[in-house]
């Protein structure tokens, strides 16, 4: 199983499991009808709000680390080379 494929799995489970919630289909033991039905309509707004922020750290720390991989910045290096001497044949001022 594709990585994909495993977050489309559990994506799929927990959207049922939270759909059933939010439409008082499974219980919530523990926890009363108000919270339940104050809390759970912001849950995809966490969610969404959690994995930005967590996106943002995981570029933070690849470009905080970027230093760390020799090979990635020469390539990345030879590859901006490309870019400007592509765009120099073309007329294109890169220099300034």
């Amino acid at each position: 199983m594709s990585r994909f494929t495993a977050f489309l799995a559990y994506s799929a489970v927990a959207s049922l499991i939270y759909t059933a919630l939010l439409f008082n289909l499974l219980p919530l033991p523990g926890v009363s009808r108000e919270v339940k039905e104050d809390l759970l309509p912001v849950v995809p707004w966490w969610t969404l709000v959690s994995f930005g922020s967590y996106l943002l750290w995981q570029v933070g720390w690849a470009l905080f680390n970027f230093n760390d991989v020799p090979e990635a910045y020469e390539s990345l290096m030879v590859d901006i080379k490309n870019a400007k001497d592509f765009l120099r044949e073309r007329g294109v001022d890169v220099d300034s």
